[in-house]
């Protein structure tokens, strides 16, 4: 029992003394460091194969190529049988609904098959799954003081950043293990005064193009914890 609560107090003692003197920016430094040790990112240029699965819809699969030099982004899935297209070529857009690019106004608004949608899908997919290097970005606006919480039984160090007007309005919250620096959950808030907008909790990793990336992302309400769905990354074309 002595050890036990020797081990514990060590254990508070050493996540106290993290921190005292490392800025938000170190602190994600570190994080890129465990991640991304090679800075394979700026040039990362793969596959990723993400199911997503929430309570209420079908299981969805998308598969998703990005190639950050050669500036092109491209994503394939299934939706209510049909097979959606996405591609932004050096800026050029294409998109087919089952391998035709001309459909009805309806099914452009059912599929929302239009380019802005497209630019969305792909810094979505480059945001999430570029982190935390992506916090290195142009606009990014990291808070020098970290805090300490625990969350969900865990203690963490965090970092809040904002982001420049027109990058984005919305608050977040990364939440990095003290002892790796792994990232392990992220926050973010429209209003936070409202606790609205989400967190998402990362599990496992898979090393793809030398980089950590969390392996599965559970998304949650911050209002009520209410869950909302998971992606799940793969490496291969089959899960």
């Amino acid at each position: 029992m002595f050890k036990k609560i020797l081990f514990l107090a060590l254990q508070m003692s050493c996540f106290i003394s993290l921190g005292q003197d490392m800025s938000g920016e170190k602190l994600i430094d570190k994080s890129i460091q465990y991640h991304d040790p090679n800075n394979n990112w700026v040039k990362f240029s793969g596959e990723l194969k993400i199911t997503m699965e929430t309570p209420s819809r079908n299981p969805r699969i998308s598969s998703v190529f990005i190639d950050l030099q050669k500036e092109y982004f491209r994503n394939q899935y299934e939706s209510d049988s049909n097979l959606i297209f996405q591609e932004l070529d050096k800026g050029i857009c294409s998109i087919l609904l089952n391998g035709k690019a001309e459909f009805s106004s309806e099914e452009e608004k059912k599929y929302r098959l239009t380019c802005n949608q497209t630019k969305r899908t792909r810094d979505y997919y480059t945001y999430l799954y570029g982190l935390p290097m992506k916090l290195k970005d142009p606009g990014t606006l990291i808070n020098p003081k970290i805090e300490k919480r625990s969350f969900k039984g865990k203690k963490y160090l965090v970092a809040q950043v904002n982001y420049k007007k027109e990058v984005g309005n919305d608050r977040w919250y990364f939440y990095f293990d003290p002892i790796t620096y792994a990232m392990e959950v992220y926050q973010f808030y429209h209003e936070e005064s409202k606790n609205d907008g989400e967190y998402i909790l990362l599990a496992e990793e898979i090393v793809i193009n030398g980089i950590k990336i969390p392996k599965n992302r559970a998304w949650y309400y911050n209002k009520d914890d209410k869950y909302l769905g998971t992606d799940f990354l793969f490496k291969n074309s089959k899960p």
